[in-house]
């Protein structure tokens, strides 16, 4: 691709936390990026900090687990930035509980947003990763795939994800697609301080905890997991797909 067109992504719960690094940093590549959220609105701050360096960045409104809302914004993207040729899916929600107070609804919420939503942006993107013979998905999974407690949905939807992964590596190989899924272990976001409330700890306390037991002796931040998004989404990761990367800051399986 020249300058004067650039690779396009499209960064799925982009508005904050890990999505708004990965949308950075992507931009801070080259790509102009379609930053996807919920709220349209709450896309700004991603989009402003792009723009101000001198990227190219839209926000984009949608609901990921509704097919009409996803299509809609990756028609927009095509018309104003150009068709997506690189995924990540990024969105998510925690709804933690122990399984036998669990209500059916956080269940399929959790897995709606993760699972479902992976599913439609992937699926509406891909005809222009065929269509260019070249394209990137980076799913984002967790540690919690390997089972942690109070996240029974969570976890599966984690899992699930890994499993996808590696089945469109196998699907779109061919057509010059790479796929892989980045583990967080972890990270200081939105989400893992309501999971410290949830547990009833104060959020430096629990920033402490994890830290103390990660190997190399601290917290994750979403630039980690915005570094390796962007060496899984570069030329030289053309040899790469298939692949779970933990990013936890030590040794995972």
């Amino acid at each position: 691709m020249t300058e004067s067109t650039p690779r396009v992504a499209v960064v799925s719960g982009a508005a904050r936390g890990i999505g708004a690094a990965i949308a950075t940093r992507l931009a801070a590549d080259g790509l102009a990026v379609g930053v996807l959220d919920l709220d349209e609105g709450a896309c700004g701050t991603t989009v402003d900090t792009i723009k101000a360096a001198g990227g190219s960045a839209v926000a984009l409104g949608a609901d990921v687990s509704d097919e009409a809302s996803v299509e809609a914004a990756i028609n927009r993207l095509a018309e104003e930035l150009g068709g997506p040729t690189v995924v990540i899916n990024n969105a998510g929600i925690t709804r933690d509980n122990l399984l036998f107070k669990m209500p059916v609804s956080d269940w399929d919420a959790v897995m709606n947003v993760h699972l479902r939503g992976a599913f439609l942006l992937t699926r509406a993107a891909q005809k222009y990763m065929v269509d260019a013979k070249w394209g990137r998905i980076v799913n984002l999974s967790s540690v919690s795939a390997q089972g942690n407690r109070g996240q029974v949905n969570y976890s599966a939807a984690k899992a699930g994800m890994q499993g996808f992964t590696k089945t469109l590596a196998i699907e779109l190989g061919k057509f010059g697609v790479t796929a892989n899924a980045i583990a967080p272990g972890f990270i200081v976001t939105d989400m893992t301080k309501a999971t410290a409330e949830r547990v009833g700890m104060s959020f430096d306390d629990f920033i402490a905890a994890n830290a103390a037991a990660t190997p190399v002796a601290r917290a994750g931040e979403p630039d980690d997991i915005a570094h390796t998004a962007s060496f899984l989404v570069s030329e030289g990761a053309g040899f790469v797909s298939g692949q779970v990367i933990y990013v936890a800051g030590g040794p995972r399986d």
